[in-house]
C-alpha cells in the first residue's frame, strides 16, 4: 500500500517528531466541548512518544474566521469541515473510532485571537488544525502548530510565502499559490484590452505576494503597472492612496483587499475612479456580497477572481443540509477536502498523530487509483490498493511542498444588483 513517492516527505515530517509536544495527541481522548488550558510548551520524552504515535482518535481543530476582516468565509469553510467530518463519521470512522472536531475562531491579523485559539486546540489533543483562511494569520501561528507535531492545513491561504517555508513537513493547503490566481488574474486584464494597469493592494503576505504575481502577469502580457501601492488596511482614509492611482492614469484598477474594500470603493469614486469610470477587479479577499453596502449599480461589470472548481449542485445540497442559511460556498470544497485527505492519510498510515498523517498526505493524492469518496477510498486502502483522491475541489495532486500541483481560478462578474455570478473557469499547472 506504501510508496517510495512519499519517502522525501516522510524523512522531513519524522526528523521533526522529538519537537512533538504533548498538545499534539496525548493518551487522554479528547470530547467535544472541552476547554482545558492551554498546552506547556515543554514536553516529557513520554508525552512526545505519545504524540509521535497517536492516540487512537484523529482530532480534528479548525481555525477558521467567525470574527474579523475575513468572517464571511467562515460559515463556509466551517460547513464544509462539518460536513466531511460527518460523512467520515457515517462510514465508520478512522481506524474504527469516529473523528472528534474542535471549532475555534481565527480573528484576524489585528487581533490574537488565532494564538489562543490554538493554544487551546493543542491542549485538546488535535492532530490537524484546518486553517487559517488568511495567509497572514496563518504565518502568525504556523511555528506553534507545526512545531508541535501537528498538521498545519489551510483551505484558504494562497500566499507564495508557504512554498518555501520551513514548515518540518507538516503544512499543506488545498488553495493554490497566488502564482496561479495573479496569472489568470493578468491574462483576463489583458484579454479585456487593458494595458495600463494600477494595484491597490493591503499590505500582508497575501496582499504583497498576489500583487506582484498580477504585476508579473500584466508584464508578461505586454502590458504596464501604472503604479503598485500598498496600503494599511487600518488606516482612517485612503485619499492619499487614492489620489496617487488616479495620477498614474490607469486603464483599469486591481484592488487586493479584505473588509476595507467598503471603504476605499467610496474614495475610488469620490476622486472619479470609482468602478463605472475606471473598470475594477477584485480578488478572492474581496470578492463579496454588497447588495447591502453600495447603490444599485456601483459594481455593475466589475470582475473578480477567485480559487477553486464550481461548487456543484450535490455537494451544495448536502452543505446546505449542514448550515441551511448558506449564501456563500467560497472555499467549502477546499475545507471539506483537507479535512477527508486528513483522515486518508491515517487510515493509510494506521495513525492518527500528525506527523503520521503528514507522511501519507502526499501519498494518497497522487498516482493511485483514482476515488473520490472517503469510503470508496477506504475500501481500495483496506485491499491494499495505493489511491489517488479527487476531492470536490478539484483533482488535488500535492507537490512536496504540500502545494496543489494544479488548481482552477474562476472568473466571476458582478450584476447590478451588486451581487456576483460565475462567468469562466480556467484551470492550470502550477
Amino acid at each position: 500500500m506504501l510508496r517510495s513517492s512519499r519517502t522525501l516527505r516522510s524523512v522531513a515530517v519524522l526528523g521533526i517528531s522529538g519537537l512533538a509536544l504533548a498538545a499534539c495527541g496525548g493518551s487522554e481522548t479528547a470530547e467535544p466541548g472541552d476547554e482545558e488550558t492551554p498546552a506547556s510548551s515543554s514536553a516529557t520524552e513520554s508525552e512526545s512518544a505519545a504524540a509521535a504515535e497517536g492516540d487512537g482518535t484523529l482530532t480534528i481543530g479548525t481555525l477558521l474566521p467567525q470574527t474579523g476582516s475575513l468572517a464571511f468565509l467562515g460559515p463556509p469553510e466551517f460547513a464544509g469541515v462539518q460536513l466531511a467530518v460527518d460523512e467520515i463519521n457515517e462510514a465508520g470512522g478512522v481506524l474504527d473510532t469516529d473523528v472528534v472536531k474542535f471549532d475555534g475562531d481565527s480573528g484576524d491579523t489585528t487581533t490574537d485571537i488565532a494564538s489562543q485559539t490554538v493554544d487551546r486546540l493543542l491542549s485538546q489533543d488535535a492532530d490537524v488544525i484546518v486553517g487559517a483562511a488568511s495567509s497572514g494569520v496563518s504565518l502568525t501561528v504556523i511555528d506553534a502548530i507545526t512545531g508541535a507535531g501537528v498538521v498545519h492545513f489551510s483551505p484558504a491561504n494562497t500566499s507564495p510565502d508557504f512554498t518555501n517555508y520551513d514548515d518540518g513537513g507538516l503544512y499543506f493547503r488545498t488553495a493554490p499559490s497566488d502564482v496561479l490566481q495573479g496569472r489568470v488574474m493578468g491574462n483576463t486584464l489583458i484579454d479585456d484590452g487593458f494595458l495600463d494597469v494600477g494595484i491597490l493592494a493591503l499590505d500582508d503576505a497575501y496582499g504583497t505576494g498576489l500583487a506582484d504575481n498580477v504585476e508579473q502577469s500584466v508584464v508578461d502580457g505586454g502590458g504596464t503597472i501604472t503604479d503598485k501601492i500598498i496600503y494599511n488596511p487600518q488606516a482612517a482614509t485612503f485619499s492619499a492612496e487614492v489620489g496617487q492611482l488616479k495620477a498614474s492614469n490607469p486603464e483599469a484598477i486591481v484592488l487586493i483587499g479584505f473588509e476595507e474594500t467598503k471603504k476605499v470603493i467610496p474614495e475610488l469614486i469620490a476622486q472619479g475612479i470609482g468602478p463605472q469610470d475606471v473598470p475594477l477587479y477584485l480578488v478572492d479577499g474581496n470578492l463579496a456580497d454588497y447588495s447591502a453596502d453600495f447603490q444599485p449599480g456601483t459594481l455593475e461589470g466589475t470582475k473578480a477572481t477567485l480559487p477553486g472548481a464550481e461548487t456543484t449542485g450535490d455537494f451544495r445540497e448536502r452543505l446546505l443540509e449542514v448550515d441551511p442559511e448558506l449564501t456563500e460556498f467560497s472555499y467549502a470544497p477546499e475545507s471539506y477536502d483537507a479535512v477527508i485527505l486528513s483522515a486518508l492519510a491515517a487510515v493509510a498510515a494506521e495513525s492518527d498523530s500528525g506527523e503520521a498523517i503528514a507522511s501519507m498526505l502526499v501519498d494518497v493524492s497522487t498516482e493511485g487509483t483514482k476515488c473520490m469518496a472517503f469510503a470508496e477510498c477506504v475500501e481500495l486502502l483496506d485491499a491494499g490498493e495505493d489511491i489517488d483522491y479527487d476531492g470536490v475541489s478539484g483533482p488535488v495532486e500535492f507537490s512536496e511542498a504540500g502545494d496543489p500541483t494544479q488548481a482552477t481560478i474562476g472568473i466571476y462578474q458582478y450584476g447590478p444588483d451588486n451581487t456576483f455570478t460565475n462567468v469562466d473557469f480556467v484551470s492550470g499547472e502550477i
